[in-house]
């Protein structure tokens, strides 16, 4: 049993090890950083951070050695159940204002939406895989959209926006690699984008503009086309609706990404100290441990949201390429190693985590340097969080799973 087990340690692409601890060691680093003023010892944080890589390696290896064939026909009982846990948090008491966590009376919470995320993704790999001959068909593609849209509309009422939109993330890519049509993937995209560009009536003119053009392009001429440009220009319409269903801290959000001049003290505050830091970093940084931003604390939230520009302030411009280079490098491991799966549930499920994945790195960083508005979105390995670190291992675990060459 043992030669079995080390067996299939040794078939994984165990290359893309090397890569996660990299970033492990780039995270500590600047976790060790952050509470060094004056010779203090290392903060929380850190200590923490430390502590749940033991976790995180052992949940790596059990799923990892989890057979396929065992994850393939449970996956829905298991689904169900993690609907059951996201929805859990709903039945205690509020923290920090929201109904994101779960509290055992431990030194930490418990987040069961981290969970959810890879747990959705292999039931939808199963749902479109199953269903192979019949991704050609639109019916095909409704029926597996409530797979997430279940858990992100939990999440989105606990309320945690940044975590639902990262669960709707791998719909496209994934209806994609399975081999959906691209019209259909237009239709599922279109309320979205027409929802969203309402917001400003140059963006939404040229946007009813391109889908026209699509319409037209794709030959969906008649009754038909004419029913789904009409239905994206009244979606467009209900946006009033859709923001007013915000909460304050979310409106505020939008409002100060687009001028957080608005509120330089509240609500835009953290984009303009995370700006700071960054372009104060320079090319070397200005030295571990000797950041103004972060060691006298203007920076907010930087053990998690704000890591980066930690990065860039104390380590420079340089540390954060290679940063990025070993995300790209990662990245383009796992979508290679989806090419090349053995199987399509494999394939599906490496683009699934390929897409989570990619989704907090984007937003991560383009909401530190103010391209985005800020939705609290932490940075793979990099970043603190326990419930996180352990939901990332978990998904490097499958990686290293249905990455390998045989079938199940």
């Amino acid at each position: 049993m043992i030669d079995f087990y080390l067996s299939k340690i040794k078939s994984s692409p165990l290359g893309i090890l090397w890569i996660v601890f990299s970033l492990i060691l780039i995270g500590l680093i600047s976790l060790n950083s952050i509470s060094v003023i004056d010779s203090q010892s290392s903060s929380g944080a850190f200590k923490k951070q430390l502590i749940f890589i033991i976790p995180s390696l052992i949940l790596m290896l059990g799923s990892l050695l989890l057979s396929k064939k065992f994850i393939h026909e449970r996956i829905y009982y298991i689904y169900i159940f993690s609907i059951a846990f996201v929805s859990f948090p709903f039945l205690g008491n509020e923290v920090q204002g929201t109904y994101r966590w779960i509290d055992l009376g431990l030194p930490f919470n418990i987040q069961p939406s981290e969970s959810v995320k890879w747990i959705a993704i292999i039931a939808l790999a199963r749902f479109l895989s199953d269903r192979d001959k019949h991704i050609t068909n639109f019916s095909t593609i409704i029926y597996s959209l409530p797979l997430l849209l279940i858990p992100s509309i939990i999440v989105f009422n606990q309320p945690d926006l940044g975590t639902a939109s990262v669960l709707l993330s791998p719909i496209i890519p994934m209806l994609y690699w399975a081999g959906a049509k691209p019209y259909h993937l237009f239709l599922i995209i279109a309320p979205f984008l027409s929802i969203l560009s309402a917001s400003n009536v140059l963006i939404f003119t040229v946007w009813i503009a391109i889908m026209a053009l699509v319409i037209f392009a794709l030959r969906k001429h008649g009754w038909h086309g004419i029913a789904i440009f009409f239905i994206n220009i009244f979606l467009g319409l209900i946006f009033p609706l859709v923001w007013n269903s915000l909460r304050d801290y979310q409106k505020n959000r939008v409002l100060t990404f687009i001028n957080p001049e608005l509120d330089p003290l509240g609500a835009g505050y953290q984009i303009i100290q995370s700006k700071t830091a960054l372009g104060s970093g320079g090319l070397w940084g200005k030295g571990w441990g000797e950041g103004t931003q972060t060691q006298l604390k203007f920076l907010p939230v930087q053990e998690s949201d704000f890591i980066v520009s930690v990065i860039g302030e104390e380590l420079g411009f340089v540390a954060l390429f290679v940063m990025i280079f070993l995300f790209s490098i990662f990245m383009y491991r796992i979508l290679s190693l989806s090419y090349n799966a053995s199987d399509k549930f494999s394939g599906l499920i490496l683009i699934g985590i390929s897409s989570i994945f990619l989704s907090h790195i984007f937003v991560n960083c383009a909401m530190v340097s103010g391209m985005m508005p800020v939705k609290g979105l932490p940075l793979p390995f990099i970043s603190y969080g326990g419930s996180f670190l352990i939901s990332c291992f978990i998904m490097v675990g499958l990686i290293l799973n249905f990455g390998r060459e045989q079938s199940y």
